[in-house]
């Protein structure tokens, strides 16, 4: 308010000293004689620039910018100032105190700002000498500022700013060795300073996981203490299976802890390598009880608990290769008994069968080409022997002659063999001697035995044939073709064969 009436009054006189001249003035006050009013409302003037003189500048130290009240001071040692000294500081020094006067106060802000942050932070229990000092600064500044030495104010206030800025840019450090400090008390059972430390680091930071995992441990570090003590008891009493259960208790208390993290995976250790024992006892049990596939199963339930795999595995293989041996035994027997019988298809099974389970076994990769051998010799003298009919194909003839000296050679033949030549033999030597075969046709069919012989047209003949199968066609003009199929030897010959055709053809009209 004060202001306003200091920078109202100039305009007032500024248009005082620009009306007209004294001397102009004089003459028109002499001679015109101006109204009372004028009179007043210049000693109104008058008194508005008397006030600004002398009263603005009481007004403007008795209130701080922005026009608030100043508080009440006392000064005790300095002497009460002279009037006469008000009144000779100018407004414009005025102004500049008010100016220094806020200056102090932002700093003065900015003090209080970072005070009260590090009041959140419980700044008394950490902060040291420096703080201390910071606040002594402040102190001294209150003192500069009651007294109206406002530079001096600013200055201490700002030594007290930068004192408390520092201490709260120590927080990281000071956090860091709050939760070193916790963390070294966990580890020494000290539960109570851990837990201080790592409440005043959640303090500092709320949100420090650290600190927040510490305060945990901390609060039931006295309980984990008593499981791990009463854990280990058990374990020294050989009850594996409670111990471990209070273990995990412990470690579900508290997960970072160290100790009994490592006793639980020790007892868990324990009690794989005792199950581990068992299942491999009962393997070898087995063995001697000649139940190898029963053995092989609890080996394998032993190498599943992934305690000791190389003697698990190592007795899995030695037993699968006992299986093994004994199984390629039994297959070699059943294949000898096979070739003994001439069952050449049964000894290749159980050569495959012994090749399946170790494909280099020398005795089953022979046996199995004898095998394969003697079994196709087998086929074909079998077919041989069932279709003597197509030996009048010079061909085949040989074909099957190869087949029975391939047999004959073969030494110490069995039964099944030598029967199978025996029989062949006799059918390949009926098959070299000519059977008469009786034809008859009506002298008007053109008769041809089918890569044999043209007979032509007759009433009835004889034609001397090799044992085998034949075909007899018969063509006549006008008349429908015919076909006849016989067998010659091999007690198959036919009385007659009669080939004649009888069955005219009816010629088409075109329409």
């Amino acid at each position: 308010m004060s202001e306003e009436k200091y920078e109202k009054t100039e305009p007032v006189e500024d248009n005082f000293q620009t009306s007209a001249p004294a001397s102009d003035m004089h003459s028109r006050f002499v001679q015109d004689r101006p109204p009372v009013w004028i009179w007043m409302g210049l000693a109104c003037l008058l008194i508005i620039a008397l006030a600004v003189i002398f009263i603005l500048p009481g007004v403007v130290s008795r209130y701080e910018l922005p026009l608030t009240p100043r508080p009440e001071t006392v000064q005790v040692s300095a002497p009460a100032p002279q009037a006469s000294q008000e009144t000779t500081i100018s407004p414009f020094q005025e102004a500049q105190r008010a100016a220094q006067r806020q200056e102090a106060q932002a700093v003065l802000a900015e003090l209080l700002e970072i005070q009260g942050e590090l009041d959140l932070k419980e700044v008394e229990v950490w902060g040291g000498d420096i703080y201390d000092e910071a606040l002594e600064q402040a102190a001294v500044g209150d003192e500069a500022y009651r007294t109206q030495d406002f530079i001096a104010a600013r200055e201490h206030y700002e030594a007290s700013r930068n004192a408390m800025a520092s201490v709260m840019e120590g927080v990281p450090q000071i956090l860091e060795r709050r939760l070193r400090d916790g963390e070294t008390a966990l580890a020494d059972n000290d539960d109570d300073t851990a837990l201080e430390n790592f409440n005043l680091a959640l303090i500092l930071d709320p949100d420090n996981e650290r600190a927040a995992i510490g305060k945990g441990r901390a609060e039931t570090l006295e309980n984990v203490n008593g499981l791990l003590a009463e854990a280990a008891t058990l374990y020294e009493d050989g009850d594996l299976g409670a111990a471990r259960e209070l273990y995990r208790q412990a470690v579900n208390l508290d997960g970072y802890h160290e100790s009994a993290t490592a006793l639980l995976a020790e007892v868990n250790d324990a009690i794989a390598q005792r199950e581990f024992s068992g299942a491999m006892s009962a393997g070898y049990a087995l063995l001697q009880q000649d139940q190898p596939e029963q053995a092989i199963a609890a080996f394998e339930d032993a190498l599943a608990m992934g305690v000791n795999n190389t003697q698990a595995q190592a007795a899995i293989s030695q037993t699968e290769n006992e299986v093994a041996a004994a199984a390629i035994a039994r297959h070699r027997q059943k294949a000898l008994s096979a070739e003994d019988s001439e069952a050449w298809q049964d000894a290749i099974a159980a050569y495959e069968g012994a090749l399946e389970i170790d494909s280099n076994v020398v005795f089953a990769v022979n046996g199995l080409d004898h095998a394969q051998k003697r079994n196709q010799l087998d086929r074909l003298l079998s077919y041989a022997i069932d279709n003597p009919d197509r030996f009048n194909d010079e061909d085949v003839f040989n074909e099957t002659l190869d087949v029975y000296y391939t047999g004959k050679a073969i030494e110490n033949p069995g039964p099944r063999l030598s029967t199978q030549l025996a029989e062949l033999e006799g059918l390949l030597t009926e098959a070299q001697e000519p059977v008469n075969v009786a034809f008859v046709s009506n002298n008007e069919t053109s008769v041809t035995l089918l890569r044999t012989y043209d007979l032509g047209e007759f009433q009835e003949q004889l034609v001397p044939l090799k044992p085998g199968r034949y075909v007899a066609v018969g063509t006549r003009r006008g008349y429908r073709d015919v076909r006849e199929e016989f067998v010659v030897g091999f007690g198959q010959t036919p009385e007659a064969v009669i080939v004649q055709c009888d069955e005219r053809v009816i010629a088409s009209t075109g329409r």
